[in-house]
């Protein structure tokens, strides 16, 4: 990408707000002509023509020919150009780090899952983290100075705005993303995990148009995402959509947040594995109950290894954390009408086992006027969600504002 342009944005000129507002343009939308471009902007078609074609002598618009139209005189296309920039994302998971490579236009150029690593919250696993990402540069086959933006997800809560981290890496400070950037040498934003997941779901995924949606991220924890108008929800500090910590249940099963009672004690990945191995040691049988007596540690991917298995007793749980989540989606609907619920993290995996009864909840507790608009499906990225949605956040961010 032209350098002089990136020194604009940095300058915040009208002429780089422009430009920044073209690009998001075809980030959301895809190609198009200058004349539809004009009325989306509100600008006049000369000063549309003037930007774009500053912006394809620069480099990161193509000129992709005349659009086929039925009679009269044929438009010509305009679209971002591919190899203009790259952008990184990575994804954290507890065992494995999720890293991708994408173009400008947003396309995935290369793309590592599970790269092995355990996480600990402490400076030798940021080290680690950092040393894997710049492994990953290292062997990539494309111009690193186009490498413009990386992004990393981080569970729990984050102020993407600010930089800082108030869950892991909280060592200094100064923000995160400060350190991370001198550590790896490439500019680096961090965002919360779940919200990364539902940008991707939202630009790559399942969504079809729809402008407000409830991405709910079932994994070890439980937190939403919000869409609202086609625009992500971050609240005022970035912490929106801790819906795991909403006080629920009138029990004395401490959550990691300090709190008792919170939903996610009953309804994620953590409550699926603590309620397991209850009901075994209650009695109750399963094929992971030789693992548990032998005192093996059990995963949350052996769990859902053994429901893939037709486990009953795995399944049923599954079902009774399937209605107890509905029933609290069935208040998300009551209160944001989305036009779209999309279910992931670990957990949707499970399939049906886990959308059914989480339906049946939802229709039974939310509005039927309300919940009629609300279409629920599970993720089509599943556990790419993370990762591409890294990626697209890293593109993003580049031109907010």
């Amino acid at each position: 990408m032209n350098k002089h342009f990136l020194k604009e944005i940095e300058a915040g000129s009208r002429s780089a707000l422009v430009k920044k507002s073209i690009i998001n343009y075809f980030i959301y939308n895809g190609s198009s002509t200058l004349t539809d471009l004009s009325k989306e902007l509100n600008l006049s078609v000369p000063t549309v023509t003037k930007f774009v074609g500053e912006m394809c002598d620069e480099g990161f618009i193509n000129d992709y020919g005349k659009l086929e139209t039925n009679g009269g005189r044929h438009p010509n296309i305009y679209g971002l150009n591919p190899e203009s920039g790259y952008f990184i994302g990575v994804d954290m998971q507890p065992d494995g780090l999720d890293i991708g490579l994408v173009n400008f236009k947003g396309d995935m150029v290369e793309f590592k899952m599970d790269i092995p690593y355990t996480f600990e919250n402490t400076r030798e696993c940021m080290d680690k983290v950092c040393n894997i990402i710049t492994n990953f540069i290292d062997h990539l086959d494309v111009d690193k100075s186009k490498i413009l933006n990386l992004n990393l997800n981080i569970s729990g809560r984050v102020n993407p705005d600010e930089g800082y981290s108030y869950s892991i890496f909280n060592f200094e400070e100064r923000p995160l993303t400060d350190i991370l950037t001198e550590k790896i040498g490439y500019n680096v934003a961090i965002d919360n995990d779940t919200r990364a997941m539902t940008y991707g779901e939202f630009l790559q995924g399942c969504v079809k148009g729809e402008r407000d949606i409830i991405f709910v991220n079932v994994s070890m924890g439980l937190g939403v995402g919000i869409i609202i108008d086609g625009k992500i929800y971050k609240g005022k500090s970035g912490f929106s959509g801790e819906f795991g910590h909403v006080s629920t249940f009138d029990n004395e099963i401490l959550c990691h947040c300090g709190k008792k009672g919170c939903l996610e004690t009953e309804a994620s990945g953590t409550a699926l594995r603590r309620i397991l191995l209850e009901r075994i040691a209650g009695g109750e049988s399963s094929i992971l109950s030789a693992s548990v007596a032998d005192k093996k540690t059990l995963s949350l991917n052996d769990i859902l290894a053994a429901v893939d298995k037709e486990d009953m007793l795995c399944i049923e749980i599954v079902d009774e954390i399937g209605q107890k989540l509905g029933k609290q989606i069935a208040g998300l609907i009551n209160l944001f009408n989305p036009e779209m619920v999309i279910v992931g993290g670990a957990l949707s995996l499970t399939g049906d086992y886990l959308l059914q009864p989480l339906k049946t909840a939802i229709r039974k507790y939310s509005l039927n006027l309300v919940n009629k608009d609300s279409i629920i499906v599970s993720s089509k990225l599943k556990a790419k969600a993370g990762v591409v949605g890294a990626c697209m956040l890293a593109r993003s961010k580049m031109f907010e504002g």
